[in-house]
């Protein structure tokens, strides 16, 4: 998807996601919409979800596509090297990324956005998985993180 248009479809989602999480101020109500909204609007999003973090491990919550991984191995794979880094990863080929952990072999690119709490505390990651190479770039990065922050905010 080209940048502009790609710019142009988050707006749209961040704006209909933001009325909708005046209905309910419950975490969990709002990353299930913000999954579902993501990833029916979204044609290259193969697999869209939550990992939380929960008695040092990471576990699965909300998610749409093919089934996940329930709990993902400690310090591994894509997911948790952004919460090791603390920052958004995009990883244009899995297959490259060491230690990528294939819940899916139809997945080829990802994007992991961590969600950070009230107090700024990594709780967890927004992952979502394209069927396709190189599918995410900094625009899916900056939109991303700005919608993860409507869980608490």
């Amino acid at each position: 998807m080209e940048t502009l248009k790609k710019q142009d479809r988050y707006q749209r989602l961040y704006e209909q996601l933001e009325a909708l999480m005046v209905k309910s101020t419950d975490p969990d109500a709002r990353m299930a919409t913000i999954v579902a909204v993501l990833h029916h609007k979204m044609e290259y999003f193969f697999w869209t979800g939550f990992y939380f973090l929960k008695s040092g491990e990471l576990t699965v919550k909300s998610y749409q596509g093919p089934l996940a991984c329930q709990v993902l191995e400690p310090h591994t794979g894509v997911c948790w090297s952004a919460i090791d880094k603390s920052q958004t990863l995009v990883v244009a080929d899995v297959h490259q990324f060491p230690g990528h952990i294939a819940c899916d072999s139809r997945s080829r690119s990802e994007i992991v956005v961590p969600v950070r709490n009230r107090d700024g505390e990594i709780t967890g990651v927004l992952d979502v998985d394209s069927e396709n190479l190189g599918s995410f770039n900094s625009t899916d990065a900056a939109w991303l993180e700005k919608i993860v922050n409507l869980i608490y905010h």
